[in-house]
């Protein structure tokens, strides 16, 4: 986020890694995304995701096509992905509610140091009238 302050000032407006103009329309948004997941970034694949999750880019909404690319990611390795992942069977968004599931996968992120996991792993255990141990996650 920082290059995008620092590096204007310095009369580089261009990728500072790849020296790729920065694109100024969705569909070259959409085309440099769409290079970084099929090189199996797993960033760019759970940003794509998110995309799908909220129709941006031009892209039609498709929420079970982001938690299919959700699972590529996690699978690469992305703990954010881990993390989408739980809230999408937290709320039955593109599949089906399951608890235990998000359950799962927020305890794949929270060990990995991802706070906001750890965060609902304590809103679960509150539901489940666990005070004592959702005091520990928060």
């Amino acid at each position: 986020r920082w290059l995008q302050f620092c590096c204007p000032k310095r009369g580089m407006f261009d990728c500072p890694f790849c020296r790729t103009p920065i694109p100024t329309n969705d569909a070259d948004d959409l085309t440099m995304i769409q290079a970084r997941v099929a090189k199996k970034d797993p960033v760019a694949i759970n940003f794509l995701g998110k995309k799908y999750f909220f129709g941006d880019l031009g892209l039609r909404k498709d929420i079970q096509k982001a938690v299919e690319l959700w699972t590529e990611a996690s699978e690469l390795g992305s703990i954010n992905a881990l993390f989408d992942l739980g809230n999408a069977y937290s709320e039955g968004d593109g599949v089906q509610k399951d608890t235990a599931k998000a359950v799962e996968f927020f305890a794949k992120a929270a060990m990995r140091g991802h706070v906001d996991s750890r965060h609902n792993l304590g809103h679960i255990e509150v539901e489940k009238g666990n005070h004592d141990r959702a005091v520990r996650h928060w």
